[in-house]
């Protein structure tokens, strides 16, 4: 049913344009601004995007907007990380232990597109590119864009939602309201910053590469990962500090970054055709997480997404989160009939714990992705892992629980996953652990489950 109620929508990325669509199935007014072209008519420049891990949560908030189907055809099924030692043998983990888990690999642009595409359907849904947004007056839902030749206009709405990204200008309001508001913030880098490569298909037009897996290459300090696209190539990702040894001031040579790859990638050396050249092409990335709180004000202007809890990518949950948000949103709409105060306030408090939750747990699979995946009492606690997934079908690993348990509030797997992992990592650096029973082992995590 069509409504008067004029909701203004800033940024029409993934997170913004699923929003479009939900606040016009409900039959909103809504218009959607975002500051770069229409990625439909302009592509953008490359070399600053990771590829993307869609999974069990943001299927569930795309199935919502009719388009799950449509979307797992462009997806790449991964059932497991293929680990590359560095003296060039694969090693095979998978995600879970139960058949037909996986996470997509999914270009980000691809999704999008279907997004706007979707929204554009919705005679109520407007979007507007090119305007970028410089002002906003919170306690009035007035902002102020300014387009390419530096013109300025007003727009006015009952509710303003900000799905502007890292860099959000309505988070940047709220800011500006901090002794009002108390408003908290923190923002951390991580000492690496990243760098995005290409393997191309084959000859054949083929995978030169499992195209069912997430590869790692881990090193320690630095690792680099791949993810398939549907034309036979993969988006390579390079993880690395930006000082010392591997480094991305240090790597500052053609030679050097030759001699680099055959010291410790030396198995994909051969897959990289066009090395040196994309390596100084494409530009370096920061990885950050960024925390605030509170998410909205005034029951006229509210964040989500990136806006709200910008997360590095090591859990592949950062896109996941953001389309959870938006469905999350949505329910707690429906519970309240437009009571704006209280969704607002009910949405950032559940929210908030949760999207921490995952902030905290990528940092952690930072280092575990870095490091860790090559350690021996790691690959004895995934060995316990998914046996015990085979064998009871209550059990979940703490990845599962993230991954594959999309009503599972963040905060709950991690608290479990936690508790589960201390446990299994004492076991498995006891040197009898392959002599424990696995009931056993059942039996005392089920003893710490929540």
């Amino acid at each position: 049913m069509l409504t008067d109620q004029k909701i203004m929508i800033i940024g029409a990325g993934l997170c913004g344009s699923l929003l479009a669509i939900q606040m016009g199935q409900r039959g909103y007014q809504v218009e959607v601004f975002e500051r770069l072209p229409d990625l439909r008519k302009k592509s953008l420049k490359g070399g600053r995007s990771i590829n993307l891990a869609l999974s069990d949560r943001g299927l569930k908030a795309i199935k919502n907007a009719g388009l799950k189907e449509k979307i797992l055809n462009e997806c790449i099924g991964m059932t497991g990380r293929m680990i590359h030692n560095i003296d060039g043998e694969q090693r095979r983990s998978n995600y879970s232990g139960r058949a037909g888990d996986k996470i997509n690999s999914v270009s980000r642009t691809g999704l999008n597109i279907a997004l706007l595409n979707k929204a554009d359907e919705y005679d109520n849904v407007r979007i507007n590119f090119n305007l970028k947004c410089i002002n906003i007056d919170l306690e009035n839902a007035i902002a102020t864009f300014e387009d390419l030749d530096k013109n300025k206009q007003t727009k006015t709405a009952d509710i303003i939602l900000g799905t502007d990204g890292a860099g959000s200008i309505v988070r940047k309001s709220l800011m500006a309201k901090t002794t009002h508001l108390l408003f908290n913030y923190s923002q951390n880098f991580l000492r690496s910053g990243y760098k995005e490569l290409e393997i191309p298909a084959a000859e054949d037009g083929g995978y030169r590469l499992a195209k069912d897996a997430l590869h790692i290459w881990p090193r320690g300090k630095f690792m680099m990962i791949a993810l398939p696209n549907l034309d036979g190539s993969f988006t390579v990702t390079m993880f690395h500090p930006f000082e010392g040894e591997g480094g991305f001031n240090t790597l500052n040579s053609k030679d050097k970054v030759i001699d680099f790859f055959k010291k410790y990638y030396p198995d994909s050396l051969a897959h990289f055709p066009n090395l040196t050249e994309e390596y100084f092409q494409n530009p370096v990335g920061s990885l950050g997480t960024i925390k605030c709180y509170p998410w909205q004000a005034y029951g006229k202007a509210l964040i989500m997404g990136d806006a709200a809890h910008a997360i590095v990518p090591f859990y592949g949950q950062g896109m996941n989160a953001s389309l959870e948000d938006v469905r999350v949103f949505g329910e707690i709409l429906d519970e309240n009939n437009d009571d704006w105060q209280v969704v607002f306030k009910k949405f950032q408090d559940q929210r908030v714990k949760n999207t921490d939750a995952i902030a905290d747990l990528a940092v952690d699979n930072f280092y575990e992705m870095q490091d860790k995946v090559s350690d021996e009492i790691f690959i004895r606690k995934r060995k316990i892992e998914i046996e015990l997934e085979q064998t009871y079908a209550d059990y979940y690993s703490k990845y599962a629980l993230v991954t594959f348990q999309e009503d599972l509030p963040y905060q709950q797997a991690m608290i479990q996953g936690r508790k589960q992992d201390e446990l299994l990592l004492a076991i498995c650096a006891d040197p009898n652990w392959e002599r424990i029973p696995l009931d056993k082992i059942y039996q005392q995590i089920k003893a710490i489950q929540l």
